[in-house]
């Protein structure tokens, strides 16, 4: 969904049970297709199916897509960094989670 106020904000939503292309991805990220390859090649994004010899991807590939390239842009992290540092992001997110519950 595309929102629009006075001209100035412009989003899409995307649920998690929503299902991408490369070419969405590319387009969502601004960045070429091989870039979501090279994610995929180094365990950054997984490929939920292969429809037609296309790969597709869950809506949560998304926010990793926009994580990882700004981890690549801001911090100028390298493929193999970024793919650690989302996996320890998203550890550290399940432990902060259980600790939660553990304190209710």
């Amino acid at each position: 969904m595309r929102t629009v106020v006075e001209g100035l904000l412009s989003g899409e939503i995307f649920e998690d049970y929503a299902v991408l292309s490369v070419d969405d991805l590319s387009r969502l990220c601004s960045v070429d297709r091989t870039c979501i390859v090279e994610l995929v090649e180094e365990g950054v994004l997984r490929v939920i199916e292969v429809d037609s010899a296309e790969w597709r991807f869950s809506g949560a590939a998304l926010r990793r897509a926009r994580a990882a390239m700004r981890l690549q842009k801001d911090l100028e992290i390298n493929l193999p960094g970024v793919a650690l540092v989302l996996e320890l992001m998203e550890e550290l997110g399940r432990v902060r989670s259980e600790l939660e519950v553990q304190r209710r």
